[in-house]
């Protein structure tokens, strides 16, 4: 176990060591809180994010592995940063899996790794999280996704996934409360897909938007900051950081 003396509140993020998650991570560590880094795989970068903010303020972040997809590890991984800190105060639902699975393709395979990792994973942890952070009257972001509210052509099951990860927003916010707050953050064009979009198909999307750019990282990021922080009379709501996508026709 590790010195568990410094008192400062503790933040889990799933799929924290890039991207998103990555940003989530240096921001919460900015305001203070200890970070505790989930990955599957991202092994390196993980241990690199970790190291370069324990420079920046020694002992005060951690890497926890697990496999999301296997039912144990929710549990595993809760138990680990309690044995680490000794509380856990916020809970990010960042990991999530996205690609297509057109109409006439899609298997179980699919459905089981799409819903596992964008529903029944931040369900799992939630639960596996709720007695410590009641303990802290502490915080739980999910990040959904406009397509939530507006599916992708292609991506079925994805689209669905974020609709029931929306529903667990609203649904945790009243099993929880009045301890714990819950909400959520939907992304819109952040990062373009891992696959390769031609230039004109990423003109179509961006002219989709009302501010006809791209967001940043750091909006979400500020934006978890802020529920988390700062909105101690916001729950069971879901933000759309989004460049105006929902509000188009």
């Amino acid at each position: 176990m590790t010195d568990q003396t410094t008192g400062a509140r503790v933040a889990l993020i799933t799929g924290g060591a890039a991207r998103i998650g990555a940003e989530i991570a240096r921001h919460l560590h900015a305001a203070g809180l200890d970070i505790a880094i989930h990955y599957r795989n991202s092994a390196a970068p993980a241990a690199a994010l970790a190291e370069s903010l324990n420079a920046r303020r020694p002992n005060s972040a951690f890497v926890v592995r697990g496999d999301l997809l296997d039912t144990e590890t929710p549990r595993r991984l809760i138990s680990a940063v309690e044995r680490e800190r000794g509380r856990l105060d916020v809970l990010v639902n960042n990991a999530s899996t996205f690609y297509p699975t057109p109409v006439g393709s899609i298997d179980e395979t699919q459905w089981n790794d799409l819903m596992g990792s964008n529903v029944k994973a931040p369900l799992l942890l939630s639960q596996a999280a709720a007695p410590l952070l009641r303990s802290t009257r502490g915080a739980i972001v999910n990040l959904v996704d406009i397509h939530a509210l507006r599916p992708k052509k292609e991506y079925v099951v994805y689209s669905m996934a974020k609709a029931a990860n929306a529903m667990m927003v609203k649904s945790l916010a009243r099993e929880l409360g009045p301890e714990i707050r819950v909400n959520g953050v939907a992304p819109g064009i952040i990062f373009w897909p891992e696959h390769e979009l031609g230039e004109a198909e990423k003109a179509e999307m961006l002219g989709r938007t009302v501010l006809q750019r791209p967001g940043k990282a750091a909006d979400i990021a500020r934006t978890v900051r802020f529920l988390v922080l700062e909105a101690d009379y916001i729950t069971g709501q879901i933000i759309p950081v989004d460049g105006g996508r929902t509000v188009q026709q």
